[in-house]
């Protein structure tokens, strides 16, 4: 029954989101959106010297899954680094799509969401975040490197 996967918990989640609005000088920004729902999630990085995030800013318009995924993004990802970002997406992912084990680590509370892999049309939204994430991180590493500078 799809009232499984909307557990008071993830509700209480969804209705706290950390870090909300933009960055006004971020190292990287990337927006993602469900072609099927229209959830749309926006997310600035800035990355310290090491390469880790130590400024995050997220603008979500999306489900309740979608801004559950996004706060326990945000809860984790000062600190984050391009690798955790990467193991945890691909995780995240194989958890919905292929019955995997949940991500460890900052993003455990994932786990949460594990309910969500019996309804496919829900995967996109709930995954949005971390996929916005991932790529504002790329996107500001590649800015940021001595490689990526002009």
């Amino acid at each position: 029954m799809i009232d499984d996967i909307y557990s008071a918990r993830i509700l209480a989640l969804a209705a706290n989101l950390p870090h909300l609005g933009r960055l006004e000088d971020p190292d990287g920004s990337a927006e993602k959106t469900s072609r099927l729902c229209g959830s749309r999630v926006t997310v600035d990085v800035g990355l310290d010297a090491s390469g880790r995030i130590d400024r995050f800013a997220q603008d979500v318009k999306a489900c309740a899954l979608g801004q559950a995924s996004a706060a326990i993004l945000g809860a984790g990802a000062i600190g984050a680094s391009l690798e955790e970002l990467e193991l945890a997406t691909g995780s995240f992912r194989t958890m919905l799509k292929a019955d995997g084990p949940p991500p460890e680590g900052r993003f455990s509370d994932l786990a949460m969401l594990a309910p969500v892999k019996d309804y496919p049309a829900r995967h996109a939204s709930t995954l949005l975040a971390f996929e916005a994430a991932l790529e504002a991180v790329r996107q500001a590493g590649a800015r940021t490197s001595p490689a990526g500078a002009a």
